[in-house]
């Protein structure tokens, strides 16, 4: 929609202090996932939602399903917020492949695993290179023992493009899950033995932020499309206020992956300006 980042910004100013815990999912992305990865020419919503439903399916497994780690809900929001207002995590999912693709990939744990910090196959637009992680949630799901699991991580941790903030140095919570993806008659992933969802809370994704409150700048200084929202009683005033919201969140993520020496460094200057 035209005035998709004044309802996005309004949204998420609104629910900002209700909210624990938000999913992050973006048309965009999943749109150019299902373009390259599944061969798909025209994506339409009903490719689009059966890829969010396999990512809503895998964080839930653990609710209807056994395994060796299983993980609720609960310790996601423990695991993945930091601090309140910082509840945004990132969704990537791996395997996303086609039928057709699916007889010459690799689909070992390593191979998913690494998947999972590529930006190719995240829910969002954003480069986690330019960005710290804070916490990785890796939640497993079919044909996975804890060996691979472990081993795929010790790999992950010797990338140096993968960087954690220096106050957070566990990083990772694991979940495994017995059932494996189930695969929709006639729909368009593959039938495959093991996948695995990553929710990870990144500094990265204030790119998205900056992103939509770019293009919610550029709408707002001409008031264009305004009048729509006051004929239905909102009040002009109400824009501003969520405009100012979503750049503290934009500074807060920056805020976060700044290094402990660097927030010292901060305090100190603080300190002195209060003695004068």
């Amino acid at each position: 929609a035209v005035v998709e980042p004044y309802n996005s910004v309004l949204t998420t100013h609104t629910t900002l202090e209700h909210s624990d815990c938000s999913f992050m999912v973006d048309n965009e992305a999943i749109y150019e996932i299902c373009k390259r990865n599944l061969d798909i020419e025209r994506p339409t919503y009903a490719n689009l939602n059966r890829l969010i439903s396999q990512i809503v399916s895998s964080i839930t497994a653990s609710l209807r399903f056994d395994g060796a780690l299983n993980v609720d809900l609960a310790e996601f929001q423990t695991n993945l917020v930091p601090y309140p207002r910082i509840h945004f995590p990132l969704v990537t999912y791996a395997p996303i492949v086609s039928t057709e693709k699916s007889y010459h990939e690799h689909i070992s744990v390593h191979d998913i695993t690494s998947a999972c910090f590529e930006p190719a196959n995240q829910m969002v637009k954003c480069d986690p290179r330019n960005g710290k992680y804070m916490a990785c949630c890796m939640l497993y799901r079919g044909d996975v023992v804890p060996q691979d699991v472990n081993q795929a991580i010790s790999a992950i941790k010797t990338k140096r493009s993968i960087q954690f903030v220096d106050w957070c140095p566990t990083g990772f919570k694991v979940g495994i899950n017995y059932q494996p993806p189930t695969a929709v008659p006639g729909g368009d992933l593959a039938d495959v033995p093991r996948a695995v969802c990553m929710l990870s809370n990144t500094t990265a994704i204030a790119d998205a932020w900056a992103r939509l409150n770019h293009k919610f700048d550029l709408m707002y200084n001409h008031r264009a499309f305004v009048h729509w929202y006051v004929g239905e009683g909102m009040e002009e005033v109400e824009f501003t206020e969520a405009r100012e919201d979503l750049a503290a969140l934009e500074k807060d993520y920056n805020e976060v992956g700044l290094d402990s020496h660097e927030l010292d460094g901060d305090a100190d200057e603080y300190d002195e300006n209060e003695e004068y």
